[in-house]
């Protein structure tokens, strides 16, 4: 037991120093390159100006570097291979205990997180580079979604053919939900709709704050469920993410944006699934309470739009997502961020109970 405790933190205690060690050169690199939008603001989803979002932020986006989501998976993938080069080459009883790349565990996570923010990054490139006029550039949502789809049919499937798992774990004496092959777009819906809360990142630490609660709550119920090599990605994750936040916490050094967001989210339902039937737990039914957060905000975009196609341009709220609505009634930022990740906390706590009595 005290191994896999110990098993479990160190990734997260590594993560978190090398994160810090190797953010002032990144950090430096970026300002060098002024890797940030050449114009403030941004358009809604049908290429309209939005005029309160622009007010509320028009001296934040110009200046402060994006790309910060590097800080994390970057210190991530340096931890785990640094773990593993150690037990191949230091090979002793304790190292080989305390390596937690596993092909069982890890390697699907892992890769996700990876593909994930590489494709965030270049989607982070396209858009500091091709921002002039205030004209969107990086990818477009839609080849976002595409990418972000393609990665959860190709998951969705290799658990449904591979791993055959078509069932949803359900607590108590409903027994499991089995899908079918339904299991494989299932996966991926759920994927694109983790995904969708990514918009979360729009106020310093914000996303940090809640996407460290998440990982942290998977990583309880990994460890319970004797997935410690999984517990331990989970934890290592979070350190990484707590080495952003700590350059993040306002005045933000730079933004976590999509290299970040695309990464850590569709790596999240990822770990869900492997929390779930494949490992007898119920990991996909408590997502909606551990990530209610993202939901919550994917949510109310989507009411937002809703309502101004159905009710002729009249709005449900201010501006969208809803952190920035409360910007808008006049909540400081600061506000804002600590009750989100007040809340984050609270419903990560009531998904674990649920996962662990279940």
């Amino acid at each position: 037991m005290i191994v896999d405790i110990v098993k479990v933190f160190l990734p997260a205690v590594l993560a978190f120093c090398i994160g810090v060690l190797i953010t002032p050169p990144i950090s430096d690199f970026l300002y060098s390159k002024k890797m940030w939008k050449k114009k403030a603001g941004k358009v809604d989803l049908s290429g309209n100006e939005t005029p309160i979002f622009n007010k509320l932020h028009e001296q934040k986006e110009v200046g402060t570097p994006r790309m910060g989501g590097v800080i994390v998976w970057l210190s991530s993938l340096i931890t785990i291979l640094l773990v593993w080069v150690i037990s191949l080459f230091l090979s002793t009883d304790t190292t080989l205990k305390l390596d937690f790349l596993s092909r069982s565990q890890t390697w699907i996570p892992l890769f996700t997180l990876i593909a994930g923010s590489l494709v965030g990054l270049l989607d982070d490139y396209m858009e500091v580079k091709g921002s002039k006029d205030n004209k969107a550039g990086g990818l477009s949502l839609k080849k976002r979604l595409l990418v972000v789809g393609a990665i959860g049919l190709f998951w969705g499937a290799w658990f449904f053919f591979k791993l055959d798992v078509s069932t949803i774990g359900t607590p108590g004496i409903i027994s499991d939900w089995n899908l079918g092959w339904l299991f494989v777009p299932f996966f991926a819906l759920v994927t694109l709709i983790i995904y969708s809360g990514g918009i979360i990142d729009g106020l310093d630490g914000l996303s940090g704050g809640i996407f460290a609660t998440m990982y942290t709550a998977y990583a309880g119920i990994a460890f319970y469920q004797q997935q410690i090599n999984l517990a331990a990605f989970c934890l290592m994750v979070v350190g990484a993410i707590l080495a952003f936040l700590w350059f993040n916490i306002p005045p933000a050094r730079f933004y976590m944006s999509e290299t970040g967001m695309m990464g850590l989210t569709i790596t999240l339902a990822v770990v869900a699934f492997m929390t779930d039937s494949l490992a007898g737990g119920y990991g996909i039914m408590v997502l909606p309470i551990i990530a209610l957060p993202l939901l919550l905000t994917t949510a109310s975009v989507v009411i937002q739009v809703a309502s101004k196609k159905l009710r002729h341009g009249k709005k449900v709220f201010l501006v969208a997502p809803i952190h920035h609505h409360f910007e808008a009634i006049g909540w400081p930022a600061y506000k804002v961020t600590m009750r989100f990740w007040i809340v984050g906390i609270v419903v990560a706590i009531v998904g674990v109970v649920f996962a662990l009595i279940g």
